[in-house]
């Protein structure tokens, strides 16, 4: 099994000079690499340039710019190529299903955060023996930088990546592990139910309620936005030290929001983790319920428009950004393969209209947000309750349909399992260790 691990580095003041330079280095690779594949196409009869192409003249580059290019990594250098033909890949993937196409765009210096090398020990080296107490990262061209390791790395190191965030530094390591033993049998079963008022309600009857980190710190965050943006306007040309410090005060922001649902959502996946063999959920598109109201154009009066609910449903967008459903269900499944534990996700349609005591369908069953009263048997329940107990229902209807060879792929999210994967829709979650 693949796992990955973050460390924050501690570089001297010249390693942070040189892990920057080498992110500008990359960046300008990158979107060299892009303005070539652009001017191809639209110049030479629409030729369309490959990747093993622009990794072929990756040793003239080095050899023509030895001072920028020639001094970093062979192998990381072709990483970024294939990041560029991974783009391209997905662009072209958009427009065959009908998406948005979303171009590849150019990459700013600030914007270009994480350079990658495929190989432990081409261009980088993984040293976990502690000097002076301290783990140490090789990297070409950099040095031998100070990590600290707050947990031991578990298997062989594959791939490693630097990646920064603010003026912090981590290294990222992806190791392939032996699959440890599953943690023991509970003989626990349970359904959940993502909502905005209470993050989740399990078909127990127990409500965990939502954190709303972003609600918590909107206040600061608009006032450091409006205080980045009063900069912006009267430094419009040069970025001053002000200016440059209110965008890290917004960076930080965001970023303590983000580790504020990471940590929630972690502990939250490890309680249900534990507690049960089983768990079932809702296979929620998060990426089409946060989609923006369309516009109701006004057949009576040409160019206008009639109310469609646009602020209501910004509000609801944000309430469901804000929840962070996503990347909690993909630390969900990941710590249930680490577990043993099968994690299936069904379809929501209708779980809370259905009566789980007659099975009657109605969209009157649910008098209020969160009242359940069903027309037919006149059975009462709270309305997420219910629509865990169905979700628990068809959960286990559709495991014991499942074939027990069958191992279906993890699409979940992008934490571990695939660290890859941004959609929160899996089929199922099968494995057997315990890194929970």
């Amino acid at each position: 099994m693949i796992r990955a691990y973050k460390f924050l580095m501690r570089p001297t003041v010249g390693q942070a000079a040189a892990l920057t330079a080498m992110l500008a280095d990359h960046c300008s690779l990158y979107n060299g690499a892009l303005q070539e594949r652009r001017d191809a196409y639209r110049h030479v009869s629409k030729t369309s340039i490959k990747y093993g192409m622009q990794s072929a003249q990756l040793k003239d580059i080095r050899a023509f710019d030895p001072e920028r290019q020639g001094r970093w990594s062979f192998s990381s250098q072709q990483a970024t190529l294939r990041r560029l033909d991974k783009a391209f890949a997905a662009f072209f993937r958009r427009i065959k299903s009908g998406e948005t196409p979303g171009y590849p765009r150019f990459r700013g210096v600030n914007w270009f955060d994480t350079v990658d090398f495929p190989k432990d020990g081409d261009g980088c080296r993984w040293d976990s023996t502690p000097h002076d107490s301290q783990t140490r990262v090789r990297l070409q061209g950099v040095g031998h930088v100070k990590v600290k390791q707050h947990r031991p790395v578990v298997g062989k190191v594959k791939t490693v990546s630097v990646k920064r965030e603010g003026k912090r530094w981590y290294v990222v390591l992806i190791a392939e592990q032996p699959q440890p033993e599953p943690l023991p049998a509970t003989g626990s079963v349970v359904g959940i139910d993502m909502g905005i008022a209470s993050f989740l309600t399990t078909s127990n009857g127990e409500h965990i309620g939502a954190p709303r980190h972003g609600r918590k710190a909107a206040a600061k965050l608009e006032a450091a936005q409006r205080k980045l943006s009063t900069f912006g306007r009267v430094h419009r040309d040069k970025r001053t030290k002000n200016h440059q410090r209110a965008v890290e005060r917004v960076a930080d922001l965001h970023r303590k929001v983000r580790r504020q649902r990471l940590d929630h959502a972690h502990k939250t996946a490890l309680d249900l983790v534990r507690d049960h063999d089983f768990i079932a959920h809702e296979d929620l598109k998060i990426r089409n319920m946060v989609r923006t109201a369309a516009p109701k154009p006004d057949p009576d009066k040409p160019g206008a428009f009639l109310p469609n609910g646009a602020a209501a449903k910004t509000g609801l967008n944000h309430s469901i950004s804000d929840a962070g459903w996503g990347v909690f269900l993909t630390i969900l499944h990941a710590k249930a393969e680490s577990a043993g534990r099968d994690v299936i996700a069904v379809n929501p349609r209708n779980t809370s209209r259905t009566c789980p005591e007659c099975g009657h369908v109605s969209a009157e069953n649910r008098t209020t947000q969160e009242k359940f009263h069903c027309v037919s048997c006149g059975h009462r329940a709270h309305a997420d309750v219910v629509g865990a107990s169905n979700v628990l229902r068809a959960g286990l209807a559709r495991r014991q349909a499942q074939p027990a060879d069958e191992k279906p792929p993890h699409s979940c999210g992008g934490v571990v399992t695939s660290l890859t994967n941004t959609s929160p829709s899996v089929p199922v979650s099968r494995a057997g260790s315990s890194g929970t």
